[in-house]
């Protein structure tokens, strides 16, 4: 067994998956410790005499949160005066058998307990959210809904500052989310380690630079007690895709989460774009960039029979609510029941829900008709247009889905989509999982179909 790495004179027992030095388990609580200590005094998260909410959920990140802030303040004189804070979202075997974890933290770490639900603010529980939406967008019900939440209860308790158990492993995949959607806003400030500094309540994150491994290694080293099972509706969240990617990077090189948070910290946004001006929802007073929040949206949704009202984008959201409301959106031609494409829609005299349904169902079919027509006209083209360059045809993803070859799965199942049976342009190409091969046997094949009697 390998001699531990700080010179203690123990054997190592684990090795450490952020640098990969081979520690004892006393050495490495202490660089654990000494590591949050430092991104804490660094970073000034705090001043004495902060009255601390701890966001604790039951599980790992929260917990080991709670043990640490307890552990720090009491040896390095911090001055902090914490309180747990819990949402309960109302997720039935999940989150009551999560709180109950929380419950005896609370007792284990002799700091008091404030428990806000759901159902108190919102009226919903996410059970109930859920059986209204589906399991597609649940999560940005709740995403919305928590973070709302535990500022409100912050304010009840009247506290200076939330610390959340958000880890390394957290920020990165948070930066690479706002990435792919092209979020600019959101990608500025998802890298700060404090968020909300100019708002009411500023939000901390000591664990910014801790990997989750760690987090994991030292709940368990130090047999703390938490809450170790997923929630049941967040397998569908676009954050599990990000999350794969992630882990697959640092199976590949460890360093590579710290070094997207460096990335996204090294990230600014040119003079001259505009960016999204910070103000607060007429209705609720909530911080937000729009007249009415996120939640207030989805809220106003769910009251009236349409929960995917807030599922896209503002503009269209806008669009949405002024038709629910009676409001003609400054266009005196486009008045309620009116579907917006000339035509009259057919339950002027229907409730409001119904007539939201007729004018999106309208917009859809009218889409629908439109992507048909273009693809009926790209087809004919085709059929009397030269033999297509084959070196470019893997980088032209059809627009209707009827003809997208790379959804076709490639091989004898592309050939299967085009109803024809040439398996020798099959065993033909080099690789039949290469895509630009592929691309060059679905140009030949189609046109081959094209111009055949």
């Amino acid at each position: 067994m390998l001699p531990c790495a700080k010179n203690c004179g123990n054997k190592a027992s684990m090795k450490r998956p952020k640098t990969g030095e081979a520690v004892c388990q006393n050495c490495f609580y202490a660089a654990f410790e000494d590591e949050v200590h430092n991104t804490i005094v660094k970073n000034n998260l705090f001043k004495p005499g902060d009255f601390v909410a701890v966001a604790a959920s039951g599980g790992k990140d929260s917990t080991v949160l709670a043990y640490i802030m307890k552990l720090l303040n009491e040896r390095h004189n911090y001055g902090l005066k914490l309180v747990l804070l819990s949402v309960d979202e109302g997720i039935t075997g999940y989150r009551d058998d999560s709180l109950e974890t929380v419950k005896r933290n609370e007792v284990q770490y002799n700091i008091p307990l404030k428990i806000c639900s759901y159902k108190e603010l919102y009226g919903w529980t996410m059970d109930e959210i859920v059986r209204e939406v589906g399991r597609k967008n649940n999560c940005t019900f709740c995403g919305v809904f928590r973070r709302q939440a535990l500022d409100r209860g912050a304010m009840l308790l009247e506290v200076d500052k939330i610390v959340t158990g958000h880890n390394a492993d957290d920020v990165a995949e948070t930066i690479l989310m706002n990435l792919l959607r092209g979020d600019v806003a959101r990608l500025q400030r998802c890298t700060n380690i404090t968020t909300g500094a100019e708002g009411a309540l500023p939000r901390c994150k000591p664990f910014k630079y801790t990997y989750e491994k760690e987090i994991v290694m030292y709940a368990y080293f130090k047999k703390l007690d938490y809450f170790s099972t997923e929630c049941i509706y967040s397998p569908n969240a676009y954050r599990g895709h990000v999350r794969t990617l992630i882990k697959d990077l640092e199976r590949i090189k460890p360093s590579s989460i710290v070094d997207i948070i460096h990335s996204g910290e090294a990230l600014s946004i040119r003079e001259g774009v505009k960016m999204p001006t910070q103000g607060v929802c007429k209705r609720c007073k909530y911080i937000s960039s729009q007249d009415l929040c996120k939640a207030c949206v989805l809220l106003e949704g769910l009251n009236k029979g349409l929960p995917k009202l807030g599922v896209g984008k503002s503009s269209k959201v806008k669009e949405q609510l002024a038709i629910i409301n009676g409001e003609s959106n400054g266009d005196n031609t486009r008045k309620r029941g009116c579907c917006g494409s000339g035509g009259e829609c057919q339950s002027n005299n229907s409730p409001e829900a119904e007539t939201m349904k007729c004018c999106s169902s309208s917009t859809k079919q009218s889409k629908r008709q439109s992507k048909k027509s273009q693809a009926k006209a790209r087809l004919a083209a085709e059929k009397t247009a030269p033999p297509p360059d084959l070196s470019e045809v893997y980088n032209e993803r059809d627009a209707d889905e009827e003809f997208d070859f790379f959804g076709c799965g490639g091989g004898t199942d592309l050939l299967q989509s085009l109803n024809m049976d040439d398996e020798d342009d099959v065993r033909n190409t080099a690789d039949p999982g290469d895509i630009e091969n592929l691309g060059q046997l679905a140009g030949r094949l189609l046109h081959k179909r094209n111009n055949a009697p």
